[in-house]
């Protein structure tokens, strides 16, 4: 085009020519610079969606593990795992595209977003990740994330069944075809390391929209297994091999002569599962009886003793019988004829203070019983004995049984009063050895000794005694300057006792023996 002997005008046209072309390859690499730029954009959104997308699957087997923690407790741990893994190497790739973007942090257009048009140069990354035929540091950490993501999670889907058949063979291939750090084979360049096949010499927008596709890559193979993971344990779930017959009696336990009533319904009940057979006890139950997803049972329910049941349902899945095992039993008792009463703690109760007291009649439901006596009340699902005066008390017990006749029984306790408590320092009794300065500054306090009850005491006063020295009253939980004073005196050696403790029970009028002195040995 320039050679031979051209007229000026000829050159002038041959150079606008020139000019042309290059502008046109100038808008060209524009245009492809602003589609990898639109690529990365919809990556971005694409990633947003699937991070919702996922959040949304983890809270559905997050609901489910605290509904149904049998079952999905350890689906739960796997997908907080998975999901673990996929957000740390997510955030990486992230703090990758950081670096890619940040030479261009002082070019961003008036909305914000990068200029497309002028990442054409790859020089940050080329020069911070490759030296020669080598991996500068920050070059070597992208190429060991990737692999620690592909072993993390090839770690986490590894699962193999009695066989030694791979569970999870499509999605490991998809973890190792997508994040596969092996040198790249190519007709152009033969063997090239990964990276450098990837990144290096690439115009810095291409590079950002591999990253994000990375990124997509990384949430759509969490996306797969978290769906997975959900829908496996519903189909097994609703697979007939994984449900169990439960009997449901009317009652716990059935009077001689009575009819055993109640139902068998399998563990998740739904009217539309209705099984083609039921065999119970040796024979096969009358379908009329099959109501609301189970079996409806009234039988008599035969001698005073514990009785089983034992049969199986009968369900059709894929064209093949499945069977269902029904293992349970019940007990017949007589009629009841005395109530059992017992106190909580032990065989009495204790003067001015609550006790707790259990009442019932075998066989009566606790909203058809009734008992009564001086200071005794209802509290939640038992009773509270408060006694006073006297040395026993009678408790009466009225039930109504389910035929509506009456029941009535009584019973005696012993009142005894709290027991005598003992003077402690530091919360130890009897006789003990201190130093002078922890018996000044310890805390002297009132102690129920194996008491059954857990009784918060108060010292009003106590005595205070060194030897040779006069008799100190002191009032509260610590020694007084004259107390002190005198303990400065004591000598080595010295048996001090602490008597006369008068204490009582916080928010109680119920007064309290003197409590049984303690005597502290001074060792300095």
């Amino acid at each position: 085009m320039a050679g031979g002997k051209l007229s000026p005008r000829q050159k002038m046209i041959n150079l606008m020519y020139l000019v042309l072309m290059a502008m046109l390859a100038m808008n060209m690499s524009k245009e492809v610079l602003t589609a990898f730029g639109i690529m990365n954009d919809k990556f971005v959104e694409n990633n947003t969606a699937s991070t919702d997308r996922n959040a949304n699957f983890l809270q559905t087997i997050a609901q489910k593990a605290q509904d149904e923690p049998e079952q999905y407790s350890v689906i739960n741990s796997k997908a907080k795992n998975i999901s673990k893994t996929s957000n740390e190497f997510y955030a990486f790739l992230e703090s990758v595209k950081g670096d890619i973007t940040k030479p261009f942090q002082d070019k961003l257009k008036p909305d914000g977003s990068l200029p497309y048009e002028a990442m054409d140069k790859g020089d940050a990354i080329d020069e911070a990740w490759f030296k020669g035929d080598k991996l500068k540091p920050a070059g070597q950490a992208v190429v060991d994330a990737f692999n620690k993501y592909k072993t993390d999670m090839f770690k986490l889907l590894d699962n193999k069944d009695a066989k030694g058949k791979q569970l999870n063979a499509a999605l490991i291939a998809t973890l190792n075809k997508k994040f596969n750090t092996d040198e790249v084979t190519s007709k152009e360049n033969g063997n090239k390391p990964w990276l450098r096949y990837h990144f290096e010499g690439f115009p810095a927008i291409a590079s950002l929209a591999k990253m994000s596709s990375f990124q997509s890559d990384v949430k759509s193979l969490e996306s797969e297994v978290l769906s997975g993971l959900l829908s496996g344990k519903q189909a097994s779930a609703l697979s007939f091999n994984n449900y169990r017959a439960i009997v449901v009696p009317e009652k716990t336990a059935f009077f001689s002569g009575e009819n055993f009533k109640g139902r068998i319904v399998l563990g998740r009940v739904d009217a539309s599962t209705k099984p083609n057979k039921v065999i119970l006890n040796g024979k096969e139950v009358d379908a009329k009886n099959f109501k609301d997803g189970g079996v409806v049972l009234d039988f008599p329910a035969g001698a005073v003793g514990d009785r089983d049941l034992k049969g199986k349902f009968v369900f059709m899945e894929n064209g093949k019988p499945v069977e269902v095992a029904i293992e349970s039993s019940y007990a017949v008792i007589p009629k009841p004829n005395s109530a059992t009463i017992s106190a909580d703690k032990m065989n009495v109760v204790y003067r001015g203070i609550p006790n707790p007291m259990t009442i019932s009649f075998a066989g009566v439901a606790s909203n058809k019983t009734n008992a009564s006596a001086p200071g005794l009340r209802k509290s939640g699902k038992g009773y509270i004995m408060t006694p006073g005066k006297g040395r026993e008390i009678t408790i009466t017990v009225n039930g109504t049984l389910s035929d509506g006749a009456k029941v009535s029984d009584r019973k005696k306790f012993r009142i005894k009063d709290i027991p005598r408590p003992a003077a402690a320092v530091s919360k130890k009794t009897g006789i003990l050895k201190k130093s002078r300065n922890s018996l000044k500054s310890a805390t002297i306090s009132a102690e129920l000794e194996d008491f059954v009850f857990d009784l918060n005491l108060k010292v009003g006063t106590f005595k205070f005694k060194v030897p040779g020295k006069a008799t100190i009253t002191c009032n509260g939980s610590r020694l007084n300057s004259r107390a002190k004073a005198a303990l400065a005196g004591a000598k080595r050696g010295d048996q001090i006792t602490i008597f006369d403790m008068k204490a009582s029970i916080k928010g109680s009028n119920q007064k309290l023996k003197p409590a049984a002195p303690v005597i502290i040995e001074l060792t300095n």
